[in-house]
């Protein structure tokens, strides 16, 4: 069964809910392992504000990297058919021929930084046309007065907003719209055993830590 996902509890843990939001989408609960959902928040919210305060500044590019890498290596022992790819800089684009836009023509999500006040952890899970469909962990009851994102209720397994792609390269710090490129981040998820056929992506990013 596939669990609804989920909204953050705090101002600062949307990383690790959307990371865990991706999960759930692409996993039945019976298919997800405990351990994830504890490692997933012991490697996150590691920033510290200007107070010293742990966490409070949220969750810091290096563990989305670290975080990525470990569930691909978890799923490998673990044979859990998890796949996870990190994109940073000019690879986080969000278009008809961008890498996240095919990753999600592949039935994968796809957790990317935008901007929302702040740096933003949102969950993206489909595109129709030149829509991208969205679960953002931040509860909101308002509607949204920029053109181009809808508020959508009935669909908890899998989006409650529907964005036109034009939103995320409209720029002026408008909400969802992409970060400088100094600043984007992207984790490119996978269940491989239900990933669809697709066109190859090149090159793609390796890190060491």
């Amino acid at each position: 069964m596939k669990n609804p996902l989920h909204y953050q509890l705090t101002e600062y843990d949307c990383g690790p809910t959307a990371i865990l939001n991706a999960i759930s989408f692409l996993f039945s609960r019976e298919e997800i392992h405990p351990d994830i959902l504890r490692y997933c928040y012991t490697y996150t919210l590691d920033c510290y504000n200007s107070k010293g305060e742990h966490g409070k500044k949220g969750t810091s590019k290096m563990a989305m990297i670290f975080l990525s890498s470990w569930l691909t290596q978890y799923g490998k022992v673990k044979n859990m058919p998890i796949e996870c790819e990190f994109l940073a800089g000019d690879d986080v684009r969000i278009d008809q021929n961008s890498r996240i836009v095919e990753a999600l023509r592949q039935g994968g999500a796809v957790v990317v930084r935008l901007h929302y006040d702040v740096g933003h952890y949102v969950t993206l899970t489909g595109i129709e046309g030149d829509s991208v469909l969205m679960f953002d962990p931040y509860y909101r009851k308002r509607p949204f007065v920029k053109a181009g994102i809808k508020m959508i209720d009935g669909k908890p397994c899998e989006y409650n907003r529907v964005v036109d792609l034009s939103v995320f390269s409209s720029g002026n710090r408008q909400p969802y719209s992409l970060e400088i490129p100094a600043k984007r981040e992207a984790v490119l998820m996978f269940n491989s055993k239900t990933r669809k056929p697709g066109k190859p992506i090149e090159n793609p990013i390796e890190y060491y830590l």
